[in-house]
């Protein structure tokens, strides 16, 4: 079995918080979220037309994004990486560590004409430990480490905090369970924290008070029961730097959230990172690229300080112009933020507010403020409207 580079710099980044090292994944789980529409538009779609790629295809990209080395993880579907971890063992000979999604939360129940995610999230499991390891209801103690586990030893685990005492208590509780039965099987995990998707009351620092629930929560997880990282919607660079600084024995990763502009994901990771993150998991923002392979490379350009985000951008372009592919938008366009959905239910995150060829820092506090819309004021016509308009966010 290969070595993992997940492995190697999760190390050297514990061992020495000044490393610039930078974990990247690419997260190739959403079917268990979006169904039929998860592998991306089809190459052969046509104006509104609702052609998507097949699972096989979906499947293929993977295959290829592993087999190209750049990343260091890839997300799957339990069901993905039964077929491609355990069946076919893509991963023996790769650097590339196979994760699954270990939960699914109900904010990320995204079925065509389905109201999930205006419901405040509630904690669910499709799969089971067992099944991400061996692809069987049960393990056999030869199928986990240390030795065995034909299939993933690492999940995501998400938790959605909606400032909602029985609510936010239930999803605790969900979480517990889980990493007690994960430490005791020897599976890692990493933990996902999504933003409130329907919060009973405002919260007016979304920033702070995930943050503060991040460290509220881990505060009573100690040994192989704690996450290996975090994965966060990224809030701008007060808030960033805040949980990054906190404690050193935290890593710190991003989600990418929805598509948006080129300049929107280069800017994201290249920020994130200055501000303290280590980690960034791009799905969307991978699987909607014109080529994966180009956007996976100059992802990790900047991720390893090798190119600023406008000139990642502007290197991005000439690739696709050398491989005869047209651009979604013009360069111009590409170099201009857009509002973005980090969130399974539509909430914004920080927009660049500096010059593309060399981005500033924010006025601290002002990417904290949330975009969450009063569900409880709204009616039924304008809860549509504004459900249609996510769609559009997210999907393009």
């Amino acid at each position: 079995m290969t070595a993992k580079s997940l492995d190697a710099k999760l190390a050297r980044i514990l061992a020495d918080r000044s490393c610039r090292d930078f974990i990247l994944a690419d997260a190739k789980d959403a079917d268990m979220a979006y169904g039929i529409a998860a592998p991306g538009r089809s190459p052969e779609h046509h104006a509104q037309e609702a052609r998507f790629r097949s699972l096989d295809e979906y499947r293929e990209l993977i295959r290829s994004n592993v087999r190209q080395g750049l990343v260091d993880i890839m997300l799957m579907s339990a069901s993905t990486s039964a077929v491609l971890t355990i069946q076919e063992r893509l991963f023996d000979q790769s650097h590339v560590t196979p994760a699954v999604r270990a939960n699914d939360t109900t904010d990320v129940w995204a079925a065509q004409g389905g109201t999930y995610l205006r419901e405040p999230s509630r904690p669910f499991r499709s799969t089971s430990i067992d099944q991400a390891m061996c692809g069987k209801v049960e393990c056999r103690d030869t199928e986990r480490p240390p030795g065995g586990c034909p299939g993933a030893d690492l999940g995501l685990y998400s938790v959605t905090f909606n400032n909602d005492l029985t609510l936010d208590h239930q999803t605790l509780d969900a979480y517990k369970a889980f990493r007690e039965e994960a430490a005791a099987k020897g599976f890692r995990h990493f933990l996902e924290v999504f933003d409130p998707n329907a919060p009973r009351v405002p919260i007016p620092d979304l920033g702070r008070f995930l943050n503060d629930m991040i460290v509220r929560t881990l505060a009573g997880v100690a040994g192989d029961a704690r996450p290996l990282f975090l994965k966060i919607a990224y809030h701008g660079p007060a808030a960033m730097e805040q949980i990054a600084s906190y404690d050193s024995r935290l890593v710190v990763g991003i989600l990418g959230g929805a598509s948006g502009t080129t300049l929107d994901a280069f800017h994201q990771l290249w920020e994130a990172k200055k501000y303290g993150a280590r980690v960034a998991l791009y799905g969307r923002m991978i699987n909607n690229s014109e080529h994966q392979a180009s956007f996976i490379e100059h992802l990790r350009a900047v991720a390893d300080d090798q190119l600023q985000p406008a000139e990642a951008v502007r290197s991005y372009h000439a690739a696709l112009g050398r491989l005869g592919i047209r651009p979604y938008r013009s360069f111009e366009d590409d170099l201009r933020p857009s509002d973005r959905a980090t969130a399974y239910g539509g909430s914004s995150p920080a927009k660049p507010q500096a010059s593309p060829a060399r981005p500033t820092p924010q006025p601290a506090g002002t990417a904290d403020r949330p975009s969450e819309p009063d569900f409880s004021k709204m009616s039924q016509a304008e809860k549509i409207a504004w459900n249609r308009q996510r769609w559009k966010r997210i999907l393009g």
